[in-house]
């Protein structure tokens, strides 16, 4: 498979037939999938932007991370100015990480949430594209599919290595280890380079709930027929079946002459949490609702947000005014407030409760965590400790529980730096399977 440009790459010259008056015909869908209870994952489509975000988090609410920086990104859906697309998908991008960064001070409870960010820049003839973490990138041409990104993740990393294959990636234990991604403490390092577009082509951006169980040519059989409307509907419906456990969103844009009337009804997509979040939080008295009749029914349990141009509101670009973020500081800092009667006693009855759920909720940490268990190292010696790879106040959360007869010196650098870091397993039968994975790589390797 063809790897992407990397950041240092130069500017590659126009391919043979590339046009530079086209335009693009797009669609998008999100679902939250059949086993998670929220959706994490954002998207947006609009004349000039497409781009897809995963949040990670758990309960730091990935879903908050996703929506941020999409708003962010969002306003990248202009007319391009003449300068370099890639420092514009950059910065747009440092301020979804400084945005992030901002959330978290505010909330704490946010700490550790992160986003993969996946976004693609038209300008009339190619698009600029930066990319983050495992979301992906493809360009169908002329029947044959391309992945145009190539994935921040620990398993691909050992498919660069050629230690495992692709399909062996689909079920590795670490398949879900990121190694890079939007999460406002780590600086921003995306990938950045352009692709050439020609009038025909296909592109499709989507969270790893389609690409992780989708193959190549199943890919290319569903992006190879319909429009983009049915091609997106198609993916996540086949997504699903194919016994997706994720969030699945899928951008499908067709890149089309400049004069190719497009449908009426074409407006820019939010979808996903980004499309959830802000309902009542648009600025002004104006609402956003799906636009009867228009271009997305949206599928089974599918969310999806076609918004209508609001143009009252010109700091906002492609015309929109919608924040996932809270209150302006600044409105909040001078809205009035009425004071509310029998404060001392609503304070005393608040700290007796909040005194009454930390117990509750210590102890049920310390449960928890000793339920925990992850693979590091100790003495130079592969271990399985009992406990979270963390400390508080200085207070180590995990013990030894297990030592082994494998040594961090015989794995590879990429294995014994994971080790040293710590790996998290879960259950102790999950730890253990962890270590003979970790065997089986170190024989691997010595035998080669």
């Amino acid at each position: 498979m063809t790897q992407p440009p990397t950041a240092a790459s130069p500017t590659p010259t126009p391919t043979e037939g590339a046009d530079a008056g086209l335009r693009l015909q797009y669609s998008a869908i999100s679902d939250v999938g059949r086993v998670r209870k929220d959706n994490q994952d954002s998207g947006y489509a609009g004349p000039w932007l497409l781009t897809v975000c995963d949040g990670v988090g758990g309960a730091a609410r990935g879903d908050i991370a996703s929506s941020t920086a999409v708003q962010q990104l969002r306003r990248l859906d202009e007319q391009p100015p003449d300068e370099d697309l890639l420092a514009l998908v950059a910065g747009s991008l440092h301020r979804a990480h400084d945005r992030i960064s901002e959330l978290v001070e505010h909330d704490p409870s946010l700490s550790g949430t992160s986003t993969t960010a996946t976004v693609a820049l038209f300008d009339g003839h190619r698009i600029g594209i930066g990319h983050l973490g495992d979301s992906r990138g493809y360009l169908l041409r002329e029947g044959a599919l391309r992945q145009l990104t190539s994935d921040h993740t620990f398993v691909q990393t050992l498919i660069d290595e050629g230690r495992i294959t692709e399909e062996d990636a689909r079920t590795h234990p670490h398949r879900n280890l990121i190694l890079k991604a939007l999460d406002g403490v780590h600086e921003t390092d995306p990938d950045l380079f352009y692709v050439d577009l020609a009038a025909g082509d296909r592109l499709l951006l989507c969270s790893d709930g389609a690409s992780g169980v989708l193959d190549d040519q199943r890919l290319t059989d569903i992006l190879s027929t319909g429009s983009p409307d049915f091609a997106a509907i198609e993916l996540v419906r086949a997504a699903l079946e194919a016994g997706s456990s994720d969030n699945v969103t899928c951008l499908v844009a067709d890149v089309v002459p400049a004069e190719t009337p497009l449908d009426e009804d074409l407006q820019p997509l939010l979808v996903g949490a980004a499309a959830e979040l802000p309902r009542k939080l648009l600025r002004g008295s104006r609402s956003i609702t799906p636009k009867p009749g228009a271009l997305f029914r949206g599928h089974r349990a599918g969310d999806t947000g076609e918004l209508e141009p609001v143009t009252d509101f010109p700091e906002a670009a492609g015309g929109f005014a919608i924040e996932t973020d809270p209150i302006d500081p600044e409105q909040a800092r001078y809205a009035p407030v009425q004071r509310p009667r029998h404060v001392w006693l609503r304070r005393g009855l608040a700290t007796l409760t909040l005194v009454g759920l930390l117990g509750t909720g210590v102890g049920i940490a310390q449960w928890w965590i000793q339920q925990q268990y992850y693979v590091g190292q100790q003495d130079g010696v592969v271990t399985i400790f009992r406990g979270v790879n963390a400390d508080v106040l200085g207070r180590q959360l995990s013990t030894p529980y297990e030592s082994t007869n494998l040594t961090v010196s015989q794995l590879s650098s990429i294995d014994a730096k994971s080790v040293t870091e710590g790996l998290d397993s879960g259950t102790l039968d999950e730890a253990r399977q962890t270590v003979t994975n970790l065997y089986d790589q170190s024989s691997a390797a010595g035998g080669q």
